[in-house]
């Protein structure tokens, strides 16, 4: 069974409660199971994963900032914290990770 994972990172922007709600809703469409990771890089280090829903997403679109939190991680830069992130992946058992954020956030995606 497919698992994917959904993160923010960096500055809130406008939209990234709308890209999280198109990802929750598209990947339940598609039988993919769903996880939200609170606080960014930060919350994948310390396992703060939680599963998502429609539900959980249906009321999102009008607040501001990300539902799922966001933060930069000093930790997140060095090996170990990459590290450790890429074990919380596994012992999920998330087989694919979308990160919304900007260009170090996508930095830090191809890094793990």
């Amino acid at each position: 069974m497919q698992r994917l994972a959904v993160l923010t990172s960096g500055g809130d922007a406008p939209g990234m409660n709308a890209a999280i709600r198109s990802v929750v809703r598209t990947a339940i469409n598609e039988n993919i199971t769903v996880f939200g990771v609170y606080s960014g890089y930060k919350g994948l280090m310390e396992g703060e994963v939680m599963p998502l829903s429609r539900r959980s997403v249906s009321n999102i679109l009008q607040k501001g900032g990300t539902f799922l939190k966001t933060s930069r991680s000093e930790a997140f830069l060095h090996k170990a914290g990459r590290r450790r992130a890429a074990e919380t992946l596994k012992e999920w058992d998330i087989n694919d990770l979308i990160v919304i954020g900007g260009d170090g956030s996508f930095h830090g995606a191809h890094a793990l």
